[in-house]
């Protein structure tokens, strides 16, 4: 996507539904906040552009997240030689330390271009094969369980808690990651459910 000018900028931004946030007095100080709508563990996305040059997600955290890229930076400090008796001696030698530092990002049409690519990118394309993704491994659950009950005998499965064991070939079948599996029946359970990410799906 090419978003060449501020009119562009702020078209795409409209389109995508963001919502501006911004109180007058993060306004006054040239930073605005935009609330997105795409919820990540239960809350609208954030994110702000600050005169200073950051981009920062705002919430999902304990402190705003800088988003700006990352460059090289070398710095040197000075090597110092310790002594017993707790003083120390710098050696006339300098320690050469390569760390990352942001990219600050001048202009607030820049850093607003920046925030709506990093966006589509991070949250809206990334999120939607997330989604996409889970609906896959729901069915793939949902498929497996519903063969296991078409086959299901007495004598053939043994139900306990969270697995099923296969008494013919040993096969354990447990819970896997968001998923369970948990009989409603003390002797052959006529129904099953699986719960992944808080949605329950029942199986007859």
């Amino acid at each position: 996507m090419k978003l060449v000018n501020e009119k562009q900028v702020i078209d795409t931004i409209d389109l995508l539904g963001w919502k501006d946030i911004s109180t007058k007095k993060q306004q006054k100080n040239g930073t605005i906040i935009y609330r997105l709508p795409i919820k990540m563990y239960g809350e609208y996305i954030e994110v702000g552009s600050f005169q200073s040059g950051y981009v920062r997600r705002m919430n999902g955290g304990y402190t705003p997240y800088q988003l700006n890229k990352c460059e090289p930076c070398v710095e040197y400090y000075k090597d110092y030689e310790h002594r017993g008796d707790g003083t120390s001696k710098w050696t006339g030698k300098y320690n050469r330390y390569v760390g990352k530092r942001r990219i600050i990002i001048r202009g607030e049409v820049a850093r607003l271009r920046y925030l709506v690519l990093y966006c589509l990118k991070n949250y809206y394309i990334n999120q939607a094969n997330q989604v996409e993704e889970t609906k896959k491994y729901t069915q793939k659950l949902i498929n497996e369980l519903q063969d296991i009950k078409r086959n299901d005998s007495a004598s053939k499965y043994t139900w306990s808690g969270g697995q099923i064991t296969d008494n013919e070939t040993g096969d354990i079948y447990v819970h896997n990651q968001h998923a369970y599996w948990n009989k409603w029946k003390e002797d052959k359970p006529s129904s099953v459910e699986i719960i992944i990410d808080g949605h329950r799906y029942k199986i007859k």
